[in-house]
């Protein structure tokens, strides 16, 4: 049966590893910087304008937030890090929130990892790239805002994000503002989830 991706509803926030949802449901993990667009990735695939808040401010993301997808699996929207803002005491609580995520047994069946298209991935980008990569569970890599970039410059920076997170295959080219990438996406999810 097809997935209804329009069928979503949010559930919760978790603040601590006691509150992460563990009923069986499989789970699609995204993680991104905090200016990278992850929200709008996440709009773009529900159909929806600001049901992933948006903000004006990078970093608005400090929880885990679950989105029940048609009953049957979760989006978790992971909290951003690089650029927010906080204290470094906030900061440091995000962090292990994100490790007790990857490190509680079963949570995880898909890594969605959202990068720039247009920017080198950064040392945190390659550090949370390897948190999925020992998981063990399948990992698409997104260069979002693709639509920023001058037709001549997308294959060198698709490479140069394959080479710098020592991906097997380059990553999905996508435009959250456009809906490039989005069907291709939704493909990969759908094979892992449905």
């Amino acid at each position: 049966m097809p997935i209804n991706f329009n069928r979503a509803e949010f559930v919760l926030s978790a603040v601590k590893e006691s509150a992460f949802i563990r009923d069986g449901r499989p789970q699609v993990a995204f993680a991104g910087r905090s200016n990278v667009g992850k929200s709008s990735v996440i709009n773009c695939l529900l159909n929806r304008k600001n049901f992933a808040r948006v903000g004006a401010t990078p970093g608005k993301t400090s929880q885990v937030n679950y989105f029940r997808i048609d009953d049957r699996f979760y989006f978790t929207d992971l909290p951003g890090y690089g650029y927010a803002q906080v204290s470094k005491g906030e900061k440091e609580r995000w962090g292990l929130l994100m490790e007790d995520y990857f490190h509680a047994p079963g949570l995880l069946t898909l890594g969605v990892l959202i990068v720039d298209a247009r920017h080198k991935p950064s040392a945190d980008d390659v550090t949370m790239c390897n948190w999925f990569k020992e998981t063990g569970c399948p990992m698409v890599v997104v260069a979002n805002k693709l639509d920023k970039l001058k037709k001549s410059e997308i294959e060198p920076q698709l490479h140069l994000i394959q080479e710098t997170l020592a991906l097997a295959e380059p990553p999905l080219p996508f435009s959250a503002q456009k809906g490039i990438g989005k069907q291709e996406l939704l493909g990969v999810i759908a094979r892992c989830c449905g």
